[in-house]
């Protein structure tokens, strides 16, 4: 009994060991000093790694050779994003904003697929568990975390998602328009491809796209007008989600930019952070207006 309280008292101050904490935080959410940069440089080696193995398992020729030591691998990846998953969760201030975060839903889904195959471990569900294996590709999206250009564009999406939801939503009425006047002009001609308005639609989106398959064609002159104005329109709608998206990018790179501190020079701080956390000189990134 005596041995128990003593491992539970062992157990109590790890999980309050806030030094602990703070030296793993520095380490893996961090990476301005040695053992943070050592960190991210062998994560991105094991989201690497993990994601060839993901390719040379799709290839069925090579499992007899070398399937062994890719399920062995396999058992070592998963080792060590749980690892992570598990330190992160401790160290951070805010352990339920990292969990459901974009990141730490990519972190969990990272180490999901093998222990979802111990609870399916039957031949019947052979092809289920396959079919989970593939949720590991999720860790190349963790790469996003340690490239700045990565991050930056990642945020730029986000920050741009309402005004990108309202142009596809558009997209969607027009193209659905289309594909209607098109079923309309050419729907009532004998052996036509255009014999319903899904196929309509489908067509207009192939078009509007530039995709332009060709295994639907008008025939009649008022058709064939209506499709290059729709290949017109194509290139022109084309470049509303560039220019929406670069215009978050350069909003976040200036926002960035503002966040560095004006005394030493370095980032990585907060997002609502008023002062430097390496000399306290006050940024001016706290005055930014969202």
């Amino acid at each position: 009994m005596a041995f128990l309280k003593h491992i539970w008292a062992k157990w109590q101050g790890l999980l309050h060991n806030k030094k602990l904490k703070h030296k793993i935080y520095v380490i893996i959410f961090e990476s301005d000093t040695p053992m943070g940069k050592l960190f991210d440089v062998a994560l991105i080696g094991f989201i690497v790694l993990s994601i060839l193995v993901v390719i040379a398992e799709s290839i069925r020729s090579w499992d007899p050779i070398i399937g062994p030591y890719l399920r062995m691998s396999e058992y070592v990846f998963t080792f060590f994003f749980t690892l992570e998953y598990v330190l992160r969760l401790y160290c951070s201030p805010r352990p339920r904003k990292y969990a459901l975060s974009f990141f730490g839903i990519i972190d969990l889904l990272a180490t999901l697929p093998l222990y979802i195959g111990w609870f399916f471990g039957t031949a019947r569900y052979l092809l289920v568990i396959r079919t989970f294996r593939l949720i590991r590709v999720f860790r190349v999206f963790k790469l996003f975390n340690y490239l700045d250009e990565g991050n930056l564009l990642l945020h730029s999406l986000v920050y741009s998602s309402r005004k990108i939801i309202v142009f596809f939503l558009f997209v969607l009425i027009l193209v659905t328009s289309i594909g209607t006047l098109m079923y309309m002009i050419e729907g009532q001609r004998p052996d036509t491809a255009f014999n319903n308005i899904p196929n309509s639609i489908y067509w207009a989106i192939v078009t509007m796209t530039t995709v332009g398959y060709g295994d639907i064609t008008p025939e009649t002159p008022l058709g064939r007008f209506l499709s290059a104005v729709v290949m017109l329109m194509g290139y022109t709608i084309i470049a509303v989600p560039t220019g929406i998206v670069s215009a978050s990018m350069i909003r976040e790179h200036k926002r960035r930019d503002a966040m560095k501190c004006p005394h030493c020079g370095r980032d990585g701080h907060e997002e609502n952070a008023a002062y430097c956390k390496y000399c306290g000189t006050r940024l001016k990134g706290d005055s930014i207006i969202n």
